[in-house]
């Protein structure tokens, strides 16, 4: 299948679940120690987007923006050998759970999880990455319903696992930056009224954290808006920040 490419708003859509076919994006071996690998998913039929993988697919908020702004800063802020990503959003990974290219990427993201649906395959083959030493950061979603959408599909990669409040003396939280103000990350709409922000996570038996989940924030817009001036610059800076940290730790754990 061609790959099909429309630019709508400035933001690059992909259309149709076959899109993959011949992108580098979705096909490429990695070249550097650090690339921003993207989680490519199905929307849930129970959230406000419906189902869809392409064009409107949930998967794809903030694309390429975010990969764009991030990598620039990792490479600014650490030494990590990260891939750069031009604003097309090449030199970026997208990832589908369907083959076993995902173990290529120690560090995986994926937004709007209140939005997600994970099949039974996906979710096993999810597992077994996290099993065998992947981290994944979940970003962008609010409020108890698109929770528990988040969790419907959760539980089909760790029904025997629970989600736990991080402590505010979790290595995540200092590994590189101290980072235990537990300050709200805004959208670009602002903080949302009656939102209290949570950093929870998925643990495996030695205690290593294997799921970083940002609860009612959205650190993919400070990413995304970090050349805009009518966003607060001190949001960028601390989501800067804690991207490297959740970097750093998935890294040396």
């Amino acid at each position: 299948m061609v790959t099909v490419l429309a630019v709508i708003g400035g933001s690059l859509w992909l259309s149709g679940a076959g899109a993959q076919e011949g992108d580098s994006r979705f096909e490429a071996q990695p070249t550097a120690e650090f690339h921003f690998a993207r989680l490519y998913y199905t929307n849930s039929s129970s959230s406000r987007r419906g189902r869809g993988r392409g064009r409107g697919g949930a998967w794809q908020t903030d694309y390429p923006d975010a990969e764009y702004h991030l990598v620039d800063g990792i490479r600014r802020l650490t030494r990590v050998d990260a891939q750069v990503v031009d604003y097309y959003g090449d030199g970026g990974r997208i990832i589908t759970l369907d083959d076993a290219r995902v173990f290529d990427y120690p560090w995986l993201y994926a937004v709007e999880v209140g939005q997600w649906y994970l099949s039974d395959p996906e979710a096993a083959l999810l597992r077994d990455y996290l099993d065998r030493g992947g981290f994944l950061m979940v970003d962008d979603f609010w409020g108890e319903y698109e929770w528990s959408v988040f969790v419907e599909s959760m539980l089909r990669v760790f029904p025997d696992r629970p989600i736990i409040e991080l402590a505010e003396d979790h290595p995540l939280l200092h590994v590189l930056y101290d980072l235990d103000q537990r300050t709200q990350i805004p959208g670009r709409g602002g903080q949302r009224p009656g939102t209290v922000p949570h950093w929870r996570g998925i643990f495996d038996d030695d205690d290593r954290l294997m799921v970083a989940i940002n609860f009612n924030m959205d650190m993919g817009d400070a990413w995304e808006h970090a050349d805009d001036p009518w966003y607060p610059e001190p949001m960028t800076a601390l989501a800067y920040r804690f991207a490297v940290n959740y970097l750093i730790y998935s890294m040396t754990h």
